[in-house]
């Protein structure tokens, strides 16, 4: 198995382990007429990064690979929203949405470096 430091630049791994750790999280959150929507969405867009990340490691074309990455950045910076309306919907949970934040906006800035990278490199 590969070590630590190699995980944090393996995506498709670090996307999944991230979609876990949504799953996780989700399961303690307080279900009521609140949160029951928040989790929903919360779910979706924060496995849906690794889903779209996948398929865009096996991309068709550049343009496949960029609009498939576009989605992985909006999916994080989506998720990034949920984990605020769970943080203020159940406070006990803040510290824990936070470190979730935290890896959903290093995904974000990740995929953005990508996306930059790859209209600069279509450039020239």
């Amino acid at each position: 198995m590969a070590n630590k430091t190699n995980l944090k630049y393996d995506l498709e791994e670090r996307t999944a382990v991230f979609g876990e750790r949504v799953m996780d999280f989700a399961k303690l959150i307080t279900q009521n007429p609140i949160t029951v929507p928040l989790i929903t969405q919360f779910v979706k867009s924060g496995t849906s990064i690794g889903a779209n990340y996948c398929e865009a490691d096996s991309a068709e074309s550049r343009k496949d690979f960029g609009h498939k990455i576009g989605i992985c950045k909006k999916e994080s910076k989506e998720t990034r929203y949920w984990l605020r309306m769970i943080a203020k919907a159940e406070p006990t949970l803040q510290q824990q949405a936070r470190l979730l934040w935290k890896e959903a906006n290093e995904l974000l800035l990740i995929f953005s470096a990508i996306i930059n990278k790859t209209r600069a490199n279509s450039k020239g």
